[in-house]
């Protein structure tokens, strides 16, 4: 057999990071301290897809170097999996900054929600904003995660909450996946909460959101998810059955927010329903671990929102792992709980507050993403056969990109072999 002519090449990283192995189920308890680290590594390209992994001597036996490869010398720097945010509200309008004066005086999450603030504020400055407006924001926030290594994410609906502007924030993640190289994931999330118009008669709403809004997103393909927020002042177990139900008779996978502010019964309801992904898990029990454990649910964990929301809480991911649930990261970008779109400060926050190792937490934003939106076989890891999105990271070895924290990594964003964004 012929040695393989390639588009790319990257060489001699001092880590290359495959995070290997675990295309076929996502990485449980102690596997996910299994990187797959190769010291002096190299990975080759061709046509977008990975054709080559290993040492840079593995490599060089099986390509061919021509006149129109771009070789990229790693040496001193870690090369990786692109960061797959698996939890994010990509498209809304305004901020909530003065928000953040009232949690410092000591009001809850629930108590500003009570008072018409929270999502609701956003939900009335996303239904007055234009849809070039609505655009034009979501399009900064994917530009700040590429730019940080994010290379596939999740992002939900859930700031209109009326099947026009519902449909409209689907229909804008279409548009930036046509023109953008960051791949977006679309969930469809109408559940978000009551909208003010709806206060008083919730049961009319979980009618519309189920005989209206979902089929509309599922006969237009708008959506491959459906989450639902299933809390304390959201939307309770049962009406989130009923919700979730309808989804997935209609072709969308189930997703849902639980136990992230109380004990809502959210995560029993993960298991009971074998959903994708249970995403916060903030108060999560133990027969809620039980639960998703014992029905192969995902668990989302987003410290970002833990740490920005100051409760002094955060999920107990060590006790997940030792039950066997695998466990994922994302950011959860939105304008009032968790306003950043970097993956590295997740990791950071994963490591400090989680006790996640370094390994751990990158096999969570890696592969385990990958898993938790259903795009495992196509990115997630280095291996033969995967797309090539990949980081190049000035670090000297894994460990120190959750330890050195604050800043910007990336020295390059390859997507599907081709460099989307280089440090100048």
């Amino acid at each position: 057999m012929g040695k393989i002519s390639v588009d790319l090449l990257i060489r001699e990283a001092s880590e290359l990071v495959t995070v290997k192995g675990f295309s076929g189920q996502p990485a449980r308890g102690d596997e996910m301290g299994e990187a797959g680290i190769i010291p002096g590594g190299s990975v080759a390209v061709y046509n977008g897809k990975i054709v080559s992994v290993g040492t840079h001597e593995e490599v060089m036996d099986q390509i061919e170097i021509t006149t129109v490869t771009e070789v990229v010398d790693a040496r001193g720097m870690v090369v990786m999996p692109g960061f797959i945010d698996a939890h994010t509200h990509l498209v809304y309008a305004g901020s909530r900054e003065h928000e953040l004066t009232l949690k410092l005086a000591g009001m809850s999450y629930l108590e500003i929600l009570e008072r018409g603030g929270g999502i609701l504020n956003t939900v009335a400055a996303t239904r007055a904003a234009s849809r070039s407006e609505l655009l034009n924001q979501a399009q900064r926030r994917v530009n700040n995660m590429l730019s940080m290594g994010t290379t596939t994410v999740e992002g939900k609906s859930g700031y209109g909450l009326t099947t026009f502007t519902e449909l409209m924030s689907l229909e804008i993640m279409a548009e930036i996946n046509r023109t953008h190289p960051l791949d977006i994931i679309p969930t469809f999330m109408g559940a978000h909460t009551y909208p003010s118009e709806y206060k008083d008669r919730p049961s009319e709403y979980v009618n519309l959101v189920c005989t209206e809004m979902i089929p509309a997103v599922a006969n237009q393909g708008l959506a491959r998810f459906c989450d639902v927020f299933c809390e304390q002042g959201a939307f309770n177990a049962d009406d989130s059955r009923r919700i979730l139900k309808c989804a997935m008779e209609h072709g969308l996978e189930g997703k849902i927010h639980a136990d992230e502010l109380a004990v809502s019964g959210g995560s029993l309801l993960a298991g009971e329903l074998r959903v994708r992904s249970a995403e916060h898990l903030l108060e999560i029990t133990s027969q809620g671990i039980e639960s998703l454990a014992a029905a192969g649910v995902i668990g989302v964990l987003l410290p970002a929102t833990s740490f920005y929301l100051a409760k002094g809480r955060f999920a107990p991911a060590r006790e997940m792992t030792k039950q066997g649930i695998p466990l994922a990261l994302g950011t959860d970008c939105n304008p009032g709980s968790s306003p950043t779109e970097s993956m590295q400060l997740v990791l950071t926050l994963a490591c400090l507050y989680l006790k996640l190792s370094p390994a751990e937490s990158i096999v969570a934003a890696t592969i385990n993403s990958a898993h938790a939106l259903g795009v495992e076989k196509l990115v997630g890891s280095l291996e033969n056969g995967k797309q090539a999105d990949m980081l190049v990271m000035e670090i000297p070895n894994h460990a120190y990109l959750p330890y050195h924290f604050g800043g910007n990594h990336v020295n390059r964003v390859i997507k599907r072999g081709r460099t989307v964004f280089r440090k100048e």
